[in-house]
């Protein structure tokens, strides 16, 4: 197939271009700035621009481009870049699918586990309402950006994505140093759930989107085990063989990171109940096999 990929540079975008052209795919990469190579089409999110020239003949287009969330502490200006960057992109992407002639028969939207909010104990599966806050609000404006695409009858799959557990980028990534180091500890009371996801099954359930005609609409992208932050704290230490004696209380967390702490702190007990009743097979299911699958 022929295949459109934002956010190609990303941590998840790198390793799904990499899976596509493995297995013979053409992929065609959006970039923000004039195309210089056959392989890339223009694209501009803040001015609402892409060069549908360079998406005729896709049979999907994957949409993973926006700010990261955890990437600087959450001042007005920043939620703007964070809302803009999602938002207006995923309408450019939607509106410029939708005005082709022959368009692509499915786009992948990405889209995050923030929809839920603080489930507490709570297990959620993709029927339950948004949560309250920030990022639920968000994540309800990201995905109705794709609008014009649904209307257009294209499949519109929306890939709510938890952490993804990998030591080469994202919010995990910044801990393994740090665990390395032997500063790793729970962060706060450390019994919130955190639902992730190995970057191995992040790349092969986008692939899965893709192919499985039957999902259209929110599909949860997260392991179906989610775990504690001190389950979590307890697998990366045993994994790197390092003591984790310096739990972070939340209250400094929120004195460090502002309105950011409450994404590290909120318990979201996310389930993958779509993947899973589509027949995907986790190759990594529980926070030990995420670990060890990074490490390896």
């Amino acid at each position: 197939m022929r295949i459109a990929v934002t956010g190609s540079t990303g941590l998840i975008g790198t390793a799904l271009v990499s899976s596509l052209r493995a297995d013979g795919h053409e992929v065609v990469r959006l970039v923000r700035r004039p195309s210089r190579t056959g392989d890339e089409v223009e694209w501009d999110p803040a001015r609402q621009y892409v060069d549908t020239a360079g998406l005729h003949g896709c049979e999907a287009v994957v949409h993973l481009a926006g700010a990261g969330i955890g990437d600087h502490r959450w001042t007005d200006a920043y939620k703007k870049e964070l809302r803009d960057s999602r938002v207006l992109g995923t309408a450019a992407i939607a509106e410029a699918v939708a005005s082709l002639d022959v368009p692509p028969r499915v786009l992948v939207s990405g889209s995050a586990v923030g929809y839920y909010g603080d489930t507490g104990d709570r297990a959620v599966d993709e029927s339950a309402p948004p949560g309250d806050g920030f990022l639920p609000s968000l994540c309800v404006e990201w995905e109705e950006a794709a609008s014009a695409a649904e209307e257009a009858g294209i499949r519109t799959v929306f890939a709510r994505t938890g952490l993804v557990v990998s030591p080469e980028g994202g919010a995990w990534g910044r801990m393994f140093p740090l665990f390395r180091a032997g500063l790793g500890g729970r962060l706060g009371s450390g019994d919130q759930y955190w639902s992730f996801v190995a970057l191995h099954d992040h790349v092969a359930a986008l692939r899965h989107l893709i192919d499985t005609e039957s999902l259209a609409g929110p599909v949860n992208v997260t392991a179906p085990s989610p775990a504690t932050n001190r389950e979590v704290t307890a697998a990366m230490g045993a994994a790197l063989r390092r003591p984790t004696l310096f739990p972070v209380p939340g209250a400094v967390l929120r004195v460090v990171l502002g309105e950011l702490s409450s994404d590290i702190l909120t318990s979201q007990r996310v389930l993958p109940g779509r993947l899973l009743d589509s027949g995907f097979t986790f190759a990594f299911p529980t926070v030990r096999d995420a670990v060890g699958a990074a490490l390896s």
